[in-house]
């Protein structure tokens, strides 16, 4: 039995072609995960898919601009920030009166974020038309139309799968030529065309029994390995940045002004919570800065309409108010008690040790990630990726109490206490210091009760 050329070529033709049609597969997969993952951080807050909510639906708007006349390019700006796209062209400014609500600015989205965002939109199937297809005498819940809220998943683990099949359907085709090749040079090509691939690739493998057993060892390892590495990765949620319906920029409050974390957050230094500031609080200021003429002044607006405030004249309260709902950033589990006082107050800990340094922050709060924790000087260098168990317990483990020095009652007791046991007192100050968890921070139910 003899193969031609021929037949070589085009077995490899073939083989190549179904390689690129995979990895150009994998490649569209990978943007519309990034889509997906932009545009549940960063729309799904006010938009859907397939209907309208405080924002109108996003399906083929990109088309919908096109065909309304709106300029080139004037849907990216429109993201970026919507009162300059409404300046400069007539279609942005009539969208920018469907609704009373004024759109959140997304200057950080470049022209590819928002492409890919876009392309997922337009892939996702309308659940109201997979309904009327499914019979009218099938139930519903009239939730029709609206997005199922599934976690994030991720990824990369997908990534990891595909080119995992990649590679299987490149070595089955490799097998499958170099099969068809043993058996044009076997002396009785009878005989090896009678084998399966079953019965063949017992033979190799029992021939280098040894090698398969030292890779067979390394891929048990391996998936054990990525089994535990996932695990490490549930609940691990840095960079986490939901929209808010009012773009607040701290670096100008907090950094540019010079108003204190505590004037807004008030409760930070007698409860458990930081607390969020009442609208009341904002009109404090506000009351006299409207920012009229300056980018911010639509941000401005929403507040006055929150607090039911007209600006006109010598302003007056109307008494129609509008609660602003705040999208909450820093989540714990039920099962994790923290309090902030006990942080603030004893523990003498800033507020950018897990925050960051508000005073620079020009975007929405969020989930800090500990490579720019750790950049902050003044700041303990902790190496646990921030809001888990591992980076409260280094920084207990860490973090030094001044005690004894009569500035708290609290320490200055366990400092009265200690002094009754010279020997534990000497082992507790062996190395010059003393921190948390020497004084019970690492207690399970000092958090978990």
């Amino acid at each position: 039995m003899k193969i031609s050329n021929i037949q070589m070529l085009n077995g490899l033709r073939k083989l190549v072609s179904t390689v690129l049609m995979i990895c150009l597969s994998l490649l569209n997969f990978n943007a519309l995960s990034q889509g997906e993952a932009l545009f549940k951080s960063k729309c799904a807050t006010c938009h859907q898919t397939h209907k309208n909510g405080t924002g109108p639906k996003l399906y083929q708007v990109r088309d919908k601009w096109a065909s309304g006349g709106a300029k080139e390019g004037s849907i990216y700006q429109w993201v970026n920030n919507w009162q300059t796209a409404a300046a400069s062209d007539p279609y942005a400014a009539e969208v920018s009166k469907w609704s009373p609500t004024a759109m959140s600015a997304f200057p950080d989205l470049k022209k590819e974020e928002i492409d890919a965002i876009l392309d997922w939109v337009d892939a996702q199937p309308d659940p109201a038309a997979a309904s009327a297809t499914a019979g009218a005498g099938g139930a519903t819940d009239g939730s029709a139309g609206v997005m199922s809220e599934e976690s994030e998943e991720d990824s990369v683990a997908w990534i990891w799968i595909v080119m995992g099949v990649i590679f299987i359907v490149i070595i089955m085709a490799v097998g499958g030529v170099r099969r068809q090749l043993s058996i044009a040079t076997s002396e009785d090509p009878t005989s090896q065309e009678k084998l399966t691939y079953t019965e063949e690739f017992r033979a190799w493998a029992w021939k280098n029994k040894i090698y398969v057993g030292i890779t067979t060892l390394v891929l048990v390892i391996s998936l054990i390995v990525g089994f535990f590495q996932t695990l490490a990765t549930v609940g691990v949620v840095e960079g986490y940045q939901p929209s808010q319906p009012i773009a607040f920029p701290h670096d100008a409050h907090a950094g540019i002004n010079g108003i204190d974390c505590k004037y807004c957050h008030n409760s930070v230094t007698k409860s458990k919570s930081a607390g969020i500031p009442t609208v009341n609080v904002c009109m404090n200021c506000h009351k006299q800065i409207n920012g009229e003429g300056k980018p911010f002044a639509g941000e401005i607006q929403k507040i006055y309409k929150a607090a039911g405030w007209d600006p006109s004249g010598a302003g007056k309260y109307t008494g129609k108010v509008s609660p602003i709902v705040w999208n909450k950033v820093h989540v714990l589990p039920d099962h994790v008690y923290f309090n902030h006082s006990q942080h603030v107050v004893v523990g003498g800990i800033d507020c950018k040790q897990c925050h960051g340094d508000m005073t620079t922050m020009k975007e929405a709060v969020k989930v800090q990630p500990i490579e720019e924790l750790n950049k902050i000087e003044g700041n303990i260098k902790l190496t646990k990726p921030t809001l888990t168990m591992g980076w409260c317990i280094e920084c207990h483990g860490v973090k030094e109490v001044a005690i004894g020095n009569g500035k708290n009652a609290y320490y200055d007791e366990i400092h009265r206490r200690l002094k009754k046991d010279k020997a534990l007192y000497r082992k507790y100050l062996q190395d010059g210091k003393i921190t948390v968890n020497e004084l019970g921070g690492w207690e399970c139910a000092k958090c978990h009760y």
